[in-house]
């Protein structure tokens, strides 16, 4: 058993990852709700970039519905930013499952 190879192995798989890391946290993801009226853009490191309503839908009586459309659009871009990163992980780590929860 080679552990220096195994320890360069470590480290270069370390350093890729921290890589995607980085891109991650540069990548922007966008979700969509109300047929488009709500959209909002978050960076893959979960802070929201950006927030958009339809001005047809801004109406005072109705600022649940637009509230539900918000957090959708929400949910929406964050599955979006956690499926890729969970597909860019699974690339470094050969396939390999990380724990549930796991995050890098």
């Amino acid at each position: 058993m080679d552990i220096q190879g195994l320890m360069r192995q470590a480290q270069a798989m370390q350093k890729n990852m921290q890589t995607a890391q980085e891109e991650l946290a540069k990548s922007t993801y966008e979700g969509v709700s109300g047929g488009g009226m709500v959209k909002i853009t978050i960076k893959g490191s979960g802070f929201t970039e950006r927030l958009w309503i339809d001005d047809s839908i801004i109406n005072v009586s109705e600022k649940d519905i637009l509230e539900d459309l918000i957090i959708a659009a929400f949910n929406d871009a964050k599955k979006k930013a956690d499926e890729d990163s969970g597909a860019r992980m699974k690339s470094l780590t050969n396939g390999i499952a990380l724990p549930p929860g796991f995050k890098l």
